[in-house]
């Protein structure tokens, strides 16, 4: 038995549109969105009463998804500190190739997000950084140089 695909990550977030103007600015694709409910979902997720709103982004290659997920019940909890750093345990980042990382950077501040560390150089391959955003996720960007 094998994988057959990843398919997607999913993200719980606190303002579901605020992170999809995130991810969209990212260069990500809106694929759909839809209130989700019932008993089973109160099943697969091991709660009840769940009533939460989705949201599917797609990357420009059509290969990586992000799946945005809001709860109104059981209200979401927070897991870690917003502002935990790259050493704290769990899924810490996602990363994405850009095409322009200053550019990026710039366009991600004008929704609000900031830079965990600085913009830095790796040998003469990449320039690499990492984000805070929405909900305090954290986006690792990669701008292949050359």
């Amino acid at each position: 038995m094998t994988i057959q695909r990843m398919d997607h990550v999913s993200v719980v977030v606190d303002d579901l549109e605020a992170a999809i103007a995130f991810f969209v600015e990212l260069g990500m694709e809106l694929e759909g969105r839809a209130p989700i409910e019932g008993p089973w979902v109160d099943r697969v997720n091991g709660l009840d009463g769940v009533r939460v709103d989705i949201a599917m982004l797609r990357a420009p290659d059509g290969d990586g998804r992000l799946e945005l997920t809001e709860f109104h019940t059981p209200a979401a909890v927070g897991a870690e500190p917003r502002n935990a750093l790259g050493n704290t345990l769990g899924l810490r980042s996602v990363m994405f190739t850009v095409d322009d990382i200053d550019a990026t950077v710039a366009g991600l501040r004008a929704r609000g997000a900031e830079l965990v560390g600085e913009v830095v150089q790796y040998q003469d391959s990449h320039r690499l950084c990492y984000v805070r955003g929405p909900a305090g996720i954290i986006v690792a960007l990669a701008e292949q140089l050359g």
